[in-house]
């Protein structure tokens, strides 16, 4: 990715970003982009769905076996997850 890039405001006040730059950072339409005032100019930070962050990291662990089963984990906390009718 280039290091420094050149680009004009438009009437509206937008800016566009350019296509090596969208590319790097796998930018599409209707991504979320924050903006960030400092001392000399503007931070411009792409936004992350918490939930796909979330997925991607879910199925990382999946495929590297590093899963574990929910009733494991509740057993390990000491939470009990049969219904009061199993547990007679």
């Amino acid at each position: 990715m280039p290091k420094v890039v050149t680009v004009r405001m438009d009437e509206k006040g937008r800016l566009t970003l350019p296509r090596s730059i969208r590319e790097a950072l796998h930018a599409k339409p209707g991504d979320v982009f924050y903006l960030q005032p400092e001392a000399d100019g503007v931070r411009i930070v792409k936004g992350e769905n918490p939930f796909d962050a979330l997925a991607e990291h879910a199925i990382r662990e999946y495929k590297a076996g590093k899963t574990r089963d929910l009733r494991d984990i509740a057993r390990s906390w000491g939470i009990d997850l049969e219904s009061p009718d199993e547990q007679s």
